[in-house]
C-alpha cells in the first residue's frame, strides 16, 4: 500500500525526530503523545529546531511553514484513526507497548500498517497484540534521527512481503537507507555495537588505558567518528545497560553482560550526556575524560 499519512506515537526525544523526518519528507504527520499532560513544551522544542535550520540555510521560509502545517500533535489516540502508518515510539516495557498497540488496533483503520521502533523486545509478540499481525512491522530509527541514515527493517513471523515493500520504500522517502533484519533480539546493530561499548568499559575497569586513550585509539586506529566510551555517554548509560542485560537474558552471553563499573555509574545517576557526567564531564567545554572515575588499582573514585 501507498503511505501518505504518519501517527508517530510516543514524543520523546525518538519520536519528536521521527515525526518531523516524516513532515520533512512530505507526509501528513500526527504526533501523539502516550503519556498525560500537555504538548508544549515538545511543541516549543521542535518549532526552535525547525527556526535553526531556516537561520542556517537549510530549510526555506516557504518550506518551513508548510512543514508546520503537515505536522500536527495531538494527546488523543483517536486522532490517529486514520492514518496509513502507526509508528510507536514509547517506553521500552512490553505490557506499556502491548496496551498501547492493542487500544490503538480498535481505533485506527483495519488497512493500516502498525510499526515499532524497539531493537530489544520481539515484533512477532508485539504484533500478537493487535488483530493485524500481517500488517505489523518494526521500524528501527537511531539516534538522532535526522543525522542517522539507517533504518532496520524487522519483519514479524507473520508479516506480509507487501507490508516489507511498504515500509522499505517509506523509509526510503525519508531519505534513510533501509536494511531487512530478522526478528531477534538487537537486530544488527545492537547485536554488534553493545558487546563493543561493553568491552571498552571492561578495558577501562582492568585499566588497559584511560577513558581518554580508549577513545582516542578506535577513533585513531578503526576510524570511528566517536570513540566507544563517548558513544556510551551520548547514547545514555542506563539505555546501553538495559540494552546488554536484554541482549544477555536473550542470548545467554557473557559478552553481552553489562560490567559493575556500568552498573554502579547507572545507579549513581551517571547517565552521560544527559545527566552532564558519564565517563566524560559535560559541564566543561570541551567535555572532558573524569579520570578519576576508575583508579589503576580498579577501585573506583
Amino acid at each position: 500500500m501507498e503511505i501518505r499519512s504518519v501517527g508517530v506515537l510516543g514524543a520523546g526525544q525518538m519520536g519528536l525526530g521521527i515525526a518531523q523526518a516524516a513532515a520533512r519528507a512530505g507526509f501528513d504527520t500526527i504526533m501523539a503523545k502516550a503519556t498525560p499532560g500537555a504538548l508544549d513544551a515538545q511543541r516549543t522544542k521542535v518549532e526552535k529546531q525547525l527556526q535553526k535550520d531556516v537561520e542556517r540555510g537549510k530549510l526555506t521560509a516557504a518550506d518551513h511553514g508548510a512543514l508546520l502545517e503537515r505536522l500536527r500533535w495531538t494527546t488523543h489516540l483517536h486522532d490517529l484513526a486514520n492514518v496509513d502508518l502507526v509508528i510507536e515510539s514509547i517506553v521500552e516495557e512490553l505490557p506499556v507497548k502491548q496496551d498501547h498497540l492493542g487500544r490503538l488496533d480498535e481505533i485506527v483503520t483495519a488497512e493500516a500498517i502498525f510499526a515499532t521502533n524497539t531493537s530489544t523486545l520481539t515484533v512477532t509478540e508485539l504484533a500478537a497484540a493487535t488483530g493485524r499481525p500481517e500488517r505489523f512491522i518494526g521500524l528501527h530509527f537511531f539516534n538522532p534521527v535526522h543525522a542517522m541514515k539507517l533504518v532496520e527493517v524487522a519483519p514479524g513471523l507473520r508479516t506480509s512481503a507487501e507490508t516489507v515493500e511498504s515500509c522499505v520504500a517509506f523509509a526510503r522517502r525519508l531519505g534513510k537507507a533501509p536494511v531487512v533484519v530478522a526478528d531477534s533480539t538487537g537486530y544488527i546493530v545492537n547485536r554488534l555495537l553493545v558487546p563493543y561499548m561493553v568491552d571498552a568499559i571492561g578495558c577501562l575497569e582492568r585499566g588497559l588505558g584511560s577513558i581518554a586513550d580508549i577513545d582516542a585509539a578506535m577513533q585513531n586506529g578503526a576510524n570511528h567518528p566517536m570513540g566507544p566510551l563517548a558513544l556510551a555517554d551520548f547514547i545514555g548509560l542506563d539505555i546501553v545497560y538495559h540494552m546488554a542485560a536484554l541482549l544477555q537474558e536473550e542470548y545467554k552471553e557473557a559478552r553481552f553482560a553489562p560490567p559493575p563499573l556500568l552498573r554502579r555509574m547507572v545507579l549513581a545517576g551517571y547517565l552521560g550526556r544527559k545527566t552532564g557526567c558519564g565517563f566524560y564531564d559535560y559541564g566543561k567545554n570541551p567535555p572532558v575524560p573524569r579520570v578519576a572515575i576508575v583508579r589503576r588499582d580498579g577501585a573506583q573514585g
